[in-house]
């Protein structure tokens, strides 16, 4: 089975077209190097993805007929990522430029608020 179609058939893409351009990217991997959408998969190989800043570990084995459902892709692939790649991604969410330091860029909608509850106090 291609690889594009086999990342949609066990929902790691959405789509196919988006598992096809994932693996154009670059973005699949199979033994450090990048596969075309086009490689055929026969099971017991490890894909790297790198999906949403994390990189998944996903192991084949065995390969679906077709699209299956969310509780039966386990059966499909077994997922060896290391935990620490979640940790790293939920570290970045606090990391200092994550939020907007205040009164920089535009102001959001409360700033607006309050900048206009000011202008109207000080006309009264």
């Amino acid at each position: 089975m291609r690889v594009d179609k086999y990342l949609w058939c066990i929902r790691l893409f959405k789509t196919r077209n988006v598992a096809t351009e994932a693996c154009k990217k670059g973005r699949i991997k199979l033994n450090d190097k990048s596969l075309k959408p086009s490689k055929e998969l026969f099971g017991n190989e490890e894909l790297v993805i790198r999906k949403n800043q994390i990189n998944y570990k996903i192991k084949v084995l065995d390969i679906p007929p077709n699209r299956v459902g969310a509780k039966l892709v386990d059966l499909y692939r077994k997922d060896l990522t290391d935990k620490s790649q979640f940790e790293k991604n939920e570290l970045l969410k606090f990391a200092k430029d994550y939020y907007r330091k205040k009164g920089t860029g535009r102001p959001t909608k409360k700033d607006r608020r309050d900048i206009e509850g000011y202008n109207e106090e000080s006309i009264d």
